[in-house]
């Protein structure tokens, strides 16, 4: 393969240039836990309802199809949301938005573990992942502004990166030790005396900010958003990419129990491809559009868009797979089934810690052609699920973790290169949106698929299908990851 010659991106160019924002004076080791711990609960709370699912269909008397909108509805209100709670964090103050997704987040936490009926169930997740969406691109602003340029910004920004590859494996185990000692409910108990002290916390240990000044496509200047911020947030924009993805998952995941030809199946499909396009000709007359379409034209953020839409297809379908595999076909208790899923969670820590390192030694493309494989290769192991029992075999769930954390280093790396300073930050909220979107699919999908291919998750079959259309998934990773970075050169400096 020839050489890559291209750098990672500095964390500087995440930077908001809110010099005000960075306090030396304030604790920085008490603001960046504060900060990471926020943006791990919120990461792990997007997997952590996987292990309860059992426990909330046995004793809310509901059917899997309905109890995976426990999962989904979470991550349709988190992805559609995420570049729009970034544009407010800049046009309303980082710390202000950071503080009020927690409070939204904790309170709806609470709303789900008190609910007894599955509609106040599934609505509370949806407003815990709108508040989420708010929580977590404040958190990686409050980041890069809170920390000055260098060493001191490149560490912390790589813990936030390892604790969020960690994070959502992390829900698998906590999940089932919540629900082996105590029930379902606590899984959503447990964030609100966290997330309401980080919301006390946070105006004593970060730093306030205001509005920003955001680029003008026109002019070639910036529009300054302190006069008016709330005119120039795009609600109707971020309405219909919620739509689109909404639609677009009631499709995947009813097509099997109403028919891939049945009216509502096609008039989801249908309204989801409406609303993209609506979608797409409002950002390019909106004066503040959540992504402006310039940008789209980039191929970097292409490719680093798909790359991220699939490792969160096959990691988002796998987690909630193998959760309920585990717990229906081999019988497993919650705290098993969290313990062997367990070494993924470490696999991704590591590659996340020594993604820089080992893009530097072997290039970038290299690096993520061999995650890609990697991954592949572990769904592909995986598509010889055992019959009964634990088996050796079930360890290969460290080569997806290894894949899976790899691609997303990687995703960022091709996304951001070439990118202006001042785009960083929609840069890094297009990812995010894109895995989470690529996570709500496929939590839908891999089901869908085990359930149409075996006549119910119990069925050993359909489940193995399912991780050979993961393994697809990731193969698909690795001819975009070839092509992305072909000809483009560059050698990766580790940080």
């Amino acid at each position: 393969m020839p050489s890559e010659r291209a750098s990672v991106p500095q964390p500087s160019s995440f930077s908001t240039h809110r010099d005000r924002d960075i306090h030396h004076e304030a604790r920085p080791g008490l603001r960046l836990a504060l900060i990471l711990t926020a943006g791990f609960m919120v990461v792990l709370d997007f997997s952590i309802v996987n292990v309860a699912l059992p426990s909330i269909e046995r004793e809310l008397s509901v059917t899997t199809a309905v109890a995976q909108w426990v999962v989904t509805g979470y991550a349709i209100a988190f992805s559609g949301l995420l570049i729009l709670g970034g544009r407010a964090a800049d046009l309303l103050g980082r710390r202000r938005m950071f503080v009020a997704g927690l409070v939204v987040f904790s309170l709806a936490s609470l709303a789900g573990g008190l609910a007894s009926d599955p509609v106040l169930l599934i609505a509370s997740r949806v407003v815990q992942g709108a508040g989420a969406a708010v929580v977590a691109p404040a958190a990686l602003s409050l980041i890069t502004t809170s920390f000055p340029e260098g060493p001191r910004r490149t560490r912390a920004i790589g813990l936030y990166g390892s604790i969020s590859a960690v994070g959502f494996v992390s829900g698998q185990v906590f999940g089932g030790v919540l629900v082996e000692w105590t029930s379902w409910r606590s899984v959503f108990l447990v964030n609100v005396p966290v997330g309401l002290a980080a919301a006390v916390l946070a105006p004593r240990l970060v730093g306030a900010s205001g509005p920003v000044a955001a680029p003008d496509d026109r002019s070639g200047g910036t529009r300054s958003g302190a006069a008016s911020p709330w005119r120039h947030l795009d609600v109707r924009g971020a309405a219909l990419i919620t739509g689109a993805v909404a639609l677009v998952v009631f499709a995947v995941s009813q097509g099997d129990a109403l028919g891939w030809t049945s009216l509502p199946v096609l008039g989801a499909l249908v309204a989801a491809v409406t609303a993209a396009v609506c979608f797409t000709v409002v950002e390019a007359r909106y004066p503040e559009p959540l992504v402006r379409p310039r940008l789209l034209l980039r191929p970097g953020l292409r490719n680093g868009a798909m790359l991220a839409f699939l490792l969160g297809l096959w990691n988002g379908g796998e987690m909630l797979l193998l959760s309920l595999y585990l717990q229906q076909a081999l019988h497993f208790s919650p705290l098993a089934t969290g313990m062997v899923i367990a070494p993924q969670g470490v696999a991704g820590f590591t590659a996340g810690l020594l993604g820089p390192r080992l893009a530097g030694r072997v290039g970038v493309r290299r690096m993520l052609v061999l995650t890609g494989a990697t991954a592949a290769l572990g769904f592909t192991a995986l598509s010889r699920l055992p019959s009964g029992g634990y088996s050796p075999l079930l360890t290969v769930v460290i080569l997806v973790g290894f894949g899976t954390a790899g691609t997303a280093f990687g995703s960022l790396v091709i996304a951001s290169r070439g990118m202006a300073d001042h785009d960083q930050g929609l840069v890094g909220g297009v990812i995010n949106t894109s895995r989470q979107i690529g996570a709500a699919v496929g939590a839908a999908l891999l089901p869908a698929v085990a359930e149409s291919m075996s006549g119910g998750i119990d069925g050993i079959t359909g489940d193995r299908v399912a991780m050979l259309t993961a393994a697809a998934a990731a193969l698909a990773a690795t001819a975009v990851a070839w092509n992305a970075a072909r000809g483009t050169g560059a050698t990766v400096r580790s940080a």
